[in-house]
């Protein structure tokens, strides 16, 4: 393995980390009204995927438990949305110690997407899902005239 387990959840938990400054750089009513054109979705839509994600991935990865569902549905505050990723982040710290590097390399048809894939592959999807919707708030905050949260600073 390239990095540990332990590097490779740092790299997650960082990223996090500043995909939650940029849900805290949002006005309120835009997190979940605005988007600049259609079919976008308001951002509080994509924070509300990538949780789903993340949580249907982690459990199924170390619990063997694979259930994808709209954990959060009924959100509306910004304040219940930054509980919703302090509860997965709670999750994860429960669950991330039950995975195994062999755990990780194990390839299997994935339960919610079809084809066969790693556990690493899955989680490297639910990160990269993450920031390319960090890459749309951040627009959206530009677009709102707010300036993003520097993305170095993790």
């Amino acid at each position: 393995m390239v990095m540990t387990m332990e590097q490779f959840r740092e790299i997650l938990d960082g990223n996090r980390r500043l995909t939650i400054r940029t849900l805290e750089a949002f006005p309120e009513d835009k997190l979940f009204t605005f988007s600049p054109v259609e079919p976008l979705r308001p951002f509080s839509k994509m924070i509300l995927e990538i949780l789903d994600i993340e949580r249907a991935y982690i459990r199924g990865i170390a619990l063997n438990e694979w259930e994808y569902s709209p954990s959060f549905d009924g959100i509306s505050t910004k304040e219940d949305l930054l509980k919703g990723c302090h509860e997965i982040k709670e999750n994860v710290q429960k669950w991330w110690p039950k995975i195994t590097e062999e755990r990780l390399h194990t390839v299997e048809k994935d339960p919610f997407f079809g084809g066969e894939m790693s556990h690493f592959e899955r989680l490297h999807y639910a990160l990269e899902n993450e920031i390319h919707h960090r890459g749309q708030g951040f627009i959206y905050l530009r677009l709102l005239g707010i300036e993003p949260p520097a993305f170095w600073e993790r």
